[in-house]
């Protein structure tokens, strides 16, 4: 069986994709997988470092308003579309699976032409233009978020890597904590801003960091790759840095995180059990504010608007919350109730169903 997964631009979509791409070779061993993305997006380093081959198409923005873009988008769409055609022919896939994004469009386009099942994943809780349009083709949709209006949905969650669904982050701890140059015994916050960092989230925590140390708290500081900041010099641990390669430890080494709510860090977060002050990105159309709800509601996490995040905010809130353990405890038990982290297993059973 040959499986196509088309997917990237994004972390939102490129790990989900390589977390189902695993969870297939693990439920059929023999099965031939080939994906599809783009040159310039983060596929183009992550899918090959993964061990998969990597098919690129041009990339395709969908532009949500009128104006010059939207003119010129069939003209891409229509060359997008001839290059998934190219790959589909080649390789020929018994199945093709889409992601969302820039690549997924042309991908679905040209399954439909050779008539072979396609297989749609939503990753946020608000579904994007290019799945509203891959869920019309198809009756095989999944979702990760429970409440996504796709038609013929079913919620199976967001396909996570293993080292973070299987994470037990109290006997990684005492690691965690030697690895980043942090205390052992001192309460721990997590900041990070995303696959990009977050400018907003760095200053905010940042400015209050003698208002954390005053209260012990230790800070692991992850404020993206192109992001620069001075660690601040309180007395008390304030490690930064640009990027972090096994966010399984970070997770272990983390009493409370501040974050982003992009669907893969609200599933990662909420599924190993770390509380959470989500920050949805002010931009879009909302839908990280909505990735968050759920989780929010079951009270593992506090939302804060992007506006309103400011060093008084974190001085005020989190000084007494990193030392409250029951607090934490409750908050950690809730959240990692809400969201399943068998995804990628029940979405890689899907796509062998769909092909079958």
């Amino acid at each position: 069986m040959h499986v196509l997964l088309a997917g990237g631009g994004t972390a939102g979509h490129t790990s989900p994709l390589l977390a189902t791409a695993d969870a297939l070779r693990r439920l059929q061993p023999d099965v031939v997988i080939t994906c599809l993305g783009t040159s310039t997006g983060l596929e183009a380093r992550l899918v090959p470092e993964a061990g998969y081959p990597l098919e690129f198409v041009p990339k395709v923005p969908l532009p949500r308003k009128p104006g010059k873009e939207l003119l010129r988008t069939p003209a891409r769409l229509l060359a997008a579309r001839t290059a998934a055609l190219e790959v589909v022919d080649r390789v020929r896939p018994d199945v093709v699976v889409g992601f969302g994004g820039y690549v997924s469009v042309p991908a679905y386009l040209a399954a439909r032409s050779r008539k072979l099942p396609i297989v749609v994943h939503e990753g946020n809780a608000l579904a994007g233009i290019a799945n509203k349009l891959g869920a019309r083709m198809t009756r095989h949709v999944a979702t990760s978020f429970p409440d996504t209006a796709l038609p013929h949905a079913t919620w199976t969650g967001l396909p996570i890597r293993r080292m973070i669904s299987t994470l037990d982050r109290a006997a990684l701890r005492a690691e965690a904590r030697i690895t980043f140059g942090l205390d052992p015994d001192r309460p721990t916050l997590l900041v990070t801003g995303g696959s990009q960092g977050a400018a907003r989230i760095n200053a905010a925590v940042s400015g209050a960091a003698q208002s954390l140390a005053d209260a012990g708290v230790q800070v692991l500081h992850v404020v993206g790759p192109k992001q620069e900041l001075r660690a601040p010099e309180t007395g008390v641990p304030y490690v930064v840095l640009n990027y972090v390669d096994r966010m399984d430890l970070a997770y272990a080494a983390a009493d409370a995180v501040v974050c982003r709510a992009g669907s893969n860090t609200v599933t990662e977060v909420s599924g190993v059990g770390l509380p959470a002050v989500y920050v949805p990105l002010p931009i879009g159309n909302g839908e990280q504010a909505l990735n968050a709800h759920p989780v929010v509601d079951a009270g593992g996490g506090l939302l804060v608007a992007d506006r309103d995040l400011t060093s008084d905010w974190i001085s005020s809130a989190l000084p007494a919350l990193l030392n409250d353990e029951a607090a934490l405890e409750l908050m950690g038990r809730s959240a990692s109730d809400v969201i399943p982290l068998d995804a990628d297993d029940k979405l890689a059973r899907l796509i062998l169903e769909a092909a079958r």
